[in-house]
Parts: C-alpha cells; structure tokens; sequence
C-alpha cells in the first residue's frame, strides 16, 4: 500500500510541476506575448490525430498558445501516407483556414512526418506559407524506419499491416477528415535515406549543405524555416513510452544524439533553436499528459518562447 501510495504521489507531483511552471510563465509574461501575426498551424507526424479518447496529440499545446493572443489551428492528414499524399491534404485544410480566418499567410509547425509535410507545402504553396518549423523531422530520415523496412519479408508485413490497423484505429477514433486508406509502406519510405536524399532535391528551401550543418538558407522562397527536436529516448520513470523508444533508439550508431526516432542531426532545418532537449519524440508535442523530463524546460514553454519568436520577427 505504502509503494503505491509512493507511485501516486511521484506521478502527481510530476504533473503539477509542469503545470506550476506554465502557470508561472503565464504570469510573468505580458498579455500577447504569443500573438503572432500569422496564424499558427500545427501539423501532426506519423500515427497523428487531433485527440483520440480525450487525448491530445498537441498536449495543451494549442490553449497555451491562445491564452496569450496566438490563433491556433490543430490540421489533420491521414495517419499514414506519402509527404507528398500528405501534404496535398494539408494544402487544403490551409486554403480553408485562411478562407475562414482571413489571414494572408501562416506559420506551419510541423512534428515529425509532419515537419517533412510542411516542407513540401510550402515548397509549391509558397503563398500560403510566412515560416515552417520543423519540430525533429527527419529532414536526413530516420534508421529506425530503414530498420523496420529491413526486416525478413513475413515479419515486415506483419509490422507494416500492425501499423495500418492502428491508423485506420486512430483515423476511426478522431476527427480526421481524410478517408484515404492507409500506407505504411509509403509512410516509412519517406524516412529512408534515399528518398529523403530525393526529397530534399526537389524541396531544398532550409536544408543544411552538410548533413549535421546549420541551415545557412534559413530564408528561401520567402519563407523562413526553423528547427528544435530533443535528443533524450528516456526522460520520465512513469511515461510508458520510453520503453519504446529506448528500444528504437537501439537502431542509431552509437554515440548518435537521437529521439528515439530521429537524430539531432536530422531534425536540422533552417535556423536551428536547439537540437538536444531532454525530450523523447513523444516529449517535444508534449503528449502522455506532459509526463517529460522536471530537470529539462517545459514542453508548453519552449512552444510559448518559439511563438515569441515568431512574433518578434514579424511573422
């Protein structure tokens, strides 16, 4: 009794730790702090949604931001699909939104998958676009992808046919719109090195010259592009995702600064804020009720901040 007593007590003061520090960022913040000029779009990565059974895949990511003046939208592509089947779908999600908002442009933060879908938008929609942030995309692809695609023939349709389950799952329980089928497959192709290599051919507005340079082309095509990703598989005792991710992170070389699904390396675009938060994959969209890392900076800030940033360049 007394252990479980312990567990729950560990549990709460985790959660209102990160709730105290968001509350004391909000106080110590003047009102429109996040207040940008352009709207803020956020678009989820592989195996995203917009809230699946009360859960957020934004966690608190989009009241955060609004609470301080920003205007939030939260899009939604299919679960599993091609950047390019993806970002078609977002194209039109973003014609809506500036029909409905009357906004010139806006501000794509994109997560994983979704940070390779921003970039193809606004490489052939540059109108719509005022900045991409690319939230750990692989912008050089990702190992773990190259790892399950790898696998013995059998055990790679088992996986591959898993994961489509659980995307049609996850489109059924939310409120995507898209009813496209789902594609693994083409999914965790566009994580491999050669398609990347590909993709950034075609779409090569914020990529690095070098594999784990900087972004020198930080403004291109009228767009600015940013980058943050974390480089911690394991960050909190009683988040059940680490045990994944420290397993996928198995797939990097050693030494290799990785999310577990993405290097620090690979999430590089454009102007880089940072590249090793204390933050797994899952961390840096602040999801599973914001159990990360109390000895890294807060999830909801870091969102909060890069607004600001925003804001103060104008966009």
């Amino acid at each position: 009794m007394k252990k479980v007593t312990f567990i729950l007590a560990a549990v709460l003061c985790s959660l209102s730790f990160s709730a105290s520090a968001s509350w004391w960022n909000w106080w110590k913040t003047p009102s429109g702090y996040t207040d940008t000029k352009h709207p803020i779009v956020l678009v989820h990565g592989i195996l995203g949604f917009d809230t699946v059974i009360g859960m957020e895949y934004w966690y608190r990511i989009p009241s955060t931001l609004k609470k301080e003046g920003a205007e939030v939208y939260v899009t939604q592509v299919t679960a599993l699909d091609s950047t390019e089947a993806r970002g078609e779908q977002l194209i039109e999600q973003l014609e809506a939104i500036i029909a409905l908002s009357g906004a010139e442009k806006v501000n794509l933060l994109g997560h994983s998958h979704g940070g390779v879908t921003s970039r193809y938008v606004a490489s052939v929609r540059p109108d719509l676009i005022a900045s991409v942030t690319n939230i750990a995309g692989p912008t050089f692809g990702s190992p773990v992808a190259e790892a399950i695609l790898d696998l013995d023939s059998p055990i790679r349709e088992v996986v591959l046919g898993g994961m489509n389950a659980l995307g049609t799952l996850i489109n059924a329980l939310s409120n995507n719109p898209s009813s496209e089928k789902q594609n693994a497959l083409a999914s965790l192709t566009s994580f491999t090195e050669a398609e990347s290599t590909r993709f950034n051919a075609d779409h090569p507005y914020g990529v690095p010259t070098t594999s784990c340079g900087a972004g020198e082309r930080y403004a291109s095509n009228g767009i600015q592009y940013f980058s943050f990703g974390g480089a911690s598989p394991f960050t909190n005792l009683f988040d059940p995702t680490d045990l994944l991710f420290v397993t996928t992170s198995l797939a990097f070389d050693k030494g290799v600064k990785n999310d577990g699904l993405v290097s620090s390396c690979s999430s590089h675009l454009g102007m880089i804020i940072r590249d090793d938060y204390g933050m797994n994959h899952l961390d840096e969209v602040n999801m599973m009720l914001g159990l990360h890392s109390i000895f890294e900076t807060d999830p909801l800030t870091v969102y909060r901040q890069h607004a600001n940033r925003l804001k103060n360049a104008g966009l």
